[in-house]
């Protein structure tokens, strides 16, 4: 049922633990499964320094947590932003239809802790508008 990505991310979850002085702590729940996830970022920069998640859920959503936390360590915020669940999907070689609600947790987490961030830092939060951010207006340099 599981890709054996999933299950090495499942068994051996990179990046879990909290970070107790997190600069932007985002936390997404799914009522229908009981899946809850915890994401915190270390951000330098705008860029991800470090980061560490909490989920309580099935192994798909320990997986997919432990797959997008790989993928945005290192990356700005807008690359992080910018990454889909899609993404999650595919770099953990697929998940079952029913699990990939997980992939889309992970994705709202990652954007909630951002956003935690941003407000923090009085920025506007970016809004989830099909992947279209506004932010020019505060990067300077796109004239």
């Amino acid at each position: 049922m599981y890709s054996e990505k999933v299950m090495d991310h499942f068994m051996n979850p990179r990046n879990q633990g909290e970070i107790t002085d997190a600069d932007g702590v985002g936390e997404v729940g799914n009522p229908t499964c009981g899946d809850i996830m915890r994401i915190f970022l270390k951000i330098s920069n705008d860029v991800i320094t470090d980061v560490k998640f909490q989920t309580f859920g099935c192994g798909a959503a320990i997986a997919s947590s432990s797959m997008a936390t790989e993928l945005i360590k290192g990356k700005t915020l807008k690359e992080a932003w910018d990454m889909s669940n899609k993404a999650v999907v595919e770099a953990l070689e697929g998940l079952p239809p029913a699990k990939v609600h997980c992939s889309v947790l992970a994705e709202e987490g990652i954007h909630k802790a951002i956003n935690d961030y941003r407000i923090k830092n009085g920025l506007e939060p970016w809004k989830e508008e099909g992947g279209h951010h506004h932010e020019h207006e505060e990067a300077g340099d796109e004239e």
